[in-house]
């Protein structure tokens, strides 16, 4: 299995301790992208604290902030991850979602001859994202979607019925399943009246935009300072046009009401949405784990575009007066936090996990598996 950044660290954690549990199963964990960097939180050090034996580690991000680095990032990390597949030798390598660590993954994968097992795959969004979270999907040999619409759309893309198990989305397992912390010790860690609202951000770079991605976060910032709640502001990704949102965020944290963190444990921001009156940005945890919480999201821009989604969320643009205003409406507005409150989660039931290391165990590996024509 392959983890590349926090959030699908988080994401996958209930697979992979499912995984490690089965008596059938064992894990062999490779960890790069942003949980090597310092400059982005160093997060490999909260899955040693979980207890997971990394087997490998792949270096592969560059210090330039474009689109041309992150392409030399892929190749350098097809390389790289080739030589571990050659080493470790998986049964099946098991993928999350659109990132580029996870494309280098399938490559290396595809061509060495190891079969993939691809988690949320049939899903739309914005950017870039789509391209590459359906080009994985095209290399993959067992597909985990998350929702019966997401299956479709694999089942349209020419993909075998037979190999297309939905399951559900891990986080959920996560947010369902384990006991998270308390409001009173989460407002202790991090300074919070919970008698106050409380605005969660968490903005990413578009790469297809990634020029913008400065002036796309001081629009979201500048509604922040006019509004003047306490904020908890998590910095953004990898991606390009990353570093220069950091540069912008940087500029804001003289405010007393904004706190800013390079990343957080998955466990800390399942608890701060528990207790948050809006989670601000474009992160997808704004559609598939808030509905869970009964939390308005205030979603800016097109990286979540045509993403399934639940009543809690506000699509705006990169407006500082429409972020003000939506967040207003998710704080305020009694009809539409009537509407939150009743909101369900299309995502799952929270035992995706187990299904997945079911199905996973009884996958018969053979040559058979590896050859994979279109379905229709």
């Amino acid at each position: 299995m392959v983890t590349g950044t926090r959030a699908e660290y988080g994401i996958l954690k209930p697979v992979l301790r499912a995984i490690k549990s089965h008596p059938r199963l064992n894990l062999i964990l490779i960890v790069t992208g942003m949980h090597l960097s310092k400059e982005f939180g160093y997060t490999i050090k909260e899955i040693i604290k979980d207890g997971f034996k990394i087997d490998a580690k792949v270096e592969m991000l560059h210090k330039e902030d474009t689109r041309a680095a992150m392409a030399k990032s892929i190749g350098k990390c097809i390389i790289k991850m080739t030589d571990v597949l050659e080493e470790t030798k998986p049964d099946v390598l098991v993928l999350l979602g659109d990132r580029v660590e996870m494309l280098a993954g399938a490559v290396a994968a595809a061509y060495t001859g190891i079969p993939i097992a691809h988690l949320h795959g049939g899903e739309t969004s914005g950017s870039i994202d789509d391209s590459v979270r359906h080009a994985i999907t095209k290399l993959a040999h067992i597909h985990f979607p998350a929702t019966r619409k997401s299956a479709e759309r694999i089942i349209k893309m020419g993909e075998d019925p037979s190999r297309v198990f939905v399951v559900g989305a891990p986080a959920l397992d996560t947010i369902i399943n384990e006991k998270l912390p308390e409001p009173s010790e989460i407002s202790k860690r991090y300074g919070i009246d919970l008698s106050k609202p409380l605005l969660l951000v968490l903005q990413h770079p578009v790469v297809t935009e990634y020029e913008d991605a400065a002036n796309q976060m001081k629009e979201t910032l500048d509604a922040i300072v006019e509004l003047k709640h306490q904020t908890i502001l998590i910095y953004p990704n990898a991606d390009a046009g990353g570093r220069n949102m950091i540069k912008v965020i940087k500029k804001y944290e003289k405010y007393p009401f904004i706190k800013s963190f390079k990343s957080l444990p998955y466990r800390d921001y399942l608890g701060l949405m528990k207790i948050a009156g809006v989670l601000i940005g474009n992160s997808s945890s704004g559609i598939i784990e808030a509905p869970s919480f009964h939390l308005p999201v205030v979603n800016i821009g097109t990286r979540q575009a045509g993403r399934e989604r639940s009543t809690n969320v506000i699509d705006v643009g990169y407006d500082k007066e429409e972020i003000i205003n939506a967040v207003n409406k998710a704080l305020y507005d009694s009809t539409f936090r009537k509407k939150v409150a009743s909101c369900k989660n299309p995502y799952g039931d929270g035992k995706a996990s187990q299904r997945i290391a079911r199905i996973l165990a009884n996958i018969k590996i053979a040559p058979s598996l590896l050859q994979k024509k279109i379905n229709y």
